[in-house]
């Protein structure tokens, strides 16, 4: 018979606690668009309809390999985030702002 996760949880040791907690924070700060509207709890029916698309077009979305970023952009914001481009390096971080939204690129409200 399955245990209860609560019930195996405090049998670990708080280092094991704190280690599973880091690799689940690692997990949720690297993952592919289809995982992150599983994680939102969102369909891609319910992605669809917010974006004004169908079904299939979310699920064809999140297996490019290459998007603009504008389509990028709405796909993230109609889960409830903004998109921001980060460039790393050596010696630091620089968020780069070139792409910033032009007057005609599509506000999407997960309100609508």
């Amino acid at each position: 018979m399955a245990k209860k996760f609560s019930k195996l949880r405090a049998a670990m040791s708080v280092e094991a606690r704190t280690q599973s907690e880091v690799k689940a924070q690692a997990m949720l700060q690297d993952m592919p668009l289809h995982e992150l509207r599983l994680a939102r709890g969102l369909s891609q029916k319910t992605l669809a309809e917010v974006l004004h698309v169908q079904q299939p077009a979310v699920a064809k979305m999140e297996k490019r390999t290459d998007m603009y970023l504008s389509t990028l952009r709405n796909h993230i914001r109609a889960m409830g985030g903004e998109l921001d481009i980060i460039a790393r390096f050596p010696d630091g971080e620089v968020r780069i702002q070139n792409f910033a939204e032009s007057s005609d690129e599509k506000q999407v409200d997960l309100a609508e």
